[in-house]
């Protein structure tokens, strides 16, 4: 895959003089046409060879072109605030708005990389992450982004006449570090990890584009072109085609599922329930404040009808919890910010850390309910939906998060009273709007749809919770019970 990369490829002064002019000139139009259009945002990155001008063409880049509306963005080791979340948290984090660039001068590649080639990753363990990238990319280009990859490449005796040259250069020498030289000694491991992974995460969403980086005038002018005809293709014509998702899953022919099943007839006297509600917040309290969650974080999500509740239950939770460890995350229709990104931007940056919990009210599983219903995304949006998922929560779980889900259910009988009586009662009317009544009308819709999520993404990992709220009494302590006991199964496993 590195063969002609290691040719040797050479542009004279005279050439690059006249060509890149030319080309700063057009590369910056694009850029601007990607800035009016506020389409697809740009995400770059740069990988390779240390000595194979990264930096060098990084800085270029931002030189070529207006650098105000360009995100550059590097990455070294993971600062203890990465470290307490999912791997490619601090990448989800840098990625640009619509209309933008971002740069990223080492990226999701770099760690498992190293990772593999130092021996701290075995075989399997460096495919899972792979298979996890290829899964990011594939999400990231669906959602419209334009993904270059670049790899810069040297020989191994290029990399050590690029090392020594820059080393006996004052101006260059801080430049080349012991662990420069450490990884050149690995040259042979680290060149067949990555031409493995390149060639195994190299996609037609998402191809990999191996630079010379022996040559400067070569490399600026190959990899100036390379973006410039990547970036005019997308803004002439319509995003890549991904692999289709299967089919929506076809509904059962008896017309029963997990909500028209529900024991709706469960009640709890307000006696008992005050009882219970007592001795349930303070095991909650006790679990959280165990040592063993200063290792662990809390993630709680919560959906259900209109009116099902929720509100009233989180509140029931948060008495519980020390006021300075947890946040509550109201979740409404996405703000311009958020429209900008993909669809799970807006919850990967509520990730807690660790120690501390968050609860969603609403949450990433509107691609695959209100958005569905609504026809707010195509039925191949939503299809992607359920293992888009199911790996964001794989993640979460492998960095130490706990994950609860609740699905608070009611019948349309009871929805209908609640909404009345929010009608006819003064502090409760803001609860009550004109969508409320209008997403009514769309109850068999809404139905099929979370009976296809509960299917689809209920995991050992992060299972789902149906929890029958009729009787909002009886719903309460459902949940205080059933968190109980998962937090405290996940503090049990370690």
């Amino acid at each position: 895959m590195f063969e002609s990369a290691e040719i040797g490829h050479e542009v004279s002064k005279k050439t690059y003089r006249e060509q890149e002019p030319a080309l700063r000139q057009a590369l910056l139009e694009a850029q601007y046409r990607l800035l009016e259009q506020a389409h697809f945002p740009v995400v770059i990155l740069v990988n390779g060879v240390d000595g194979a001008g990264k930096g060098e063409t990084v800085n270029l880049l931002n030189e070529w072109m207006d650098p105000r509306h360009i995100r550059t963005e590097g990455f070294g080791p993971a600062s203890p605030e990465e470290t307490e979340r999912p791997t490619l948290w601090r990448f989800w984090r840098a990625l640009p708005p619509k209309g933008r660039i971002g740069i990223l001068f080492g990226s999701w590649y770099t760690e498992p990389i190293l990772s593999r080639v130092l021996g701290r990753a075995k075989r399997a363990a460096f495919q899972h992450e792979l298979e996890r990238i290829r899964h990011f990319e594939r999400m990231l280009v669906a959602e419209g982004t334009l993904v270059i990859k670049l790899w810069f490449h040297l020989s191994h005796p290029a990399q050590k006449k690029r090392l020594e040259s820059l080393e006996k250069d004052p101006h260059t020498r801080w430049r080349v570090t012991p662990e420069d030289w450490k990884r050149y000694r690995h040259y042979e491991e680290f060149v067949s990890v990555c031409e493995g992974a390149l060639r195994e995460t190299s996609t037609g969403e998402a191809p990999w584009h191996v630079v010379d980086g022996s040559e400067p005038r070569y490399r600026s002018l190959f990899v100036g072109r390379l973006i410039l005809d990547a970036l005019t293709r997308r803004l002439n014509g319509p995003p890549p085609a991904v692999s289709p998702p299967p089919p929506p899953p076809t509904p059962p022919i008896d017309g029963r599922d997990v909500l028209n099943t529900l024991d709706y007839s469960l009640r709890l006297p307000r006696v008992r329930y005050e009882k219970r509600l007592e001795r349930e917040q303070a095991r909650l309290n006790q679990l959280t404040r165990d040592p063993r969650m200063r290792n662990r974080s809390l993630a709680i999500v919560f959906e259900g009808m209109d009116a099902a509740g929720k509100g009233s239950t989180i509140r029931r939770i948060t008495q519980a919890l020390d006021a300075r460890f947890y946040r509550v995350i109201p979740v409404a229709a996405p703000t311009d910010e958020e429209r900008a990104q993909p669809y799970l931007w807006r919850f990967w940056r509520h990730l807690p850390r660790r120690g501390h919990a968050v609860i969603f009210d609403r949450s990433w599983y509107g691609r695959v309910l209100v958005e569905r219903v609504e026809g707010f995304c195509s039925e191949a949006d939503w299809m992607r939906g359920y293992p888009e998922i199911n790996d964001f929560e794989e993640q979460l779980a492998e960095a130490g998060v706990i994950v609860a889900k609740f699905w608070l259910a009611i019948t349309p009988e009871e929805q209908l009273r609640r909404f009345r009586e929010r009608e006819e009662t003064p502090h409760k009317q803001f609860k009550i709007t004109p969508d409320d009544w209008r997403n009514r009308e769309k109850w068999p819709a809404y139905e099929r749809a979370v009976s296809d999520m509960v299917a689809r993404t209920s995991t050992d990992i992060a299972r789902w919770e149906v929890i029958a709220a009729e009787d909002k009494l009886h719903g309460r302590i459902d949940v205080l019970e059933r968190l109980n006991r998962l937090v405290g199964r996940a503090l049990d496993a370690g």
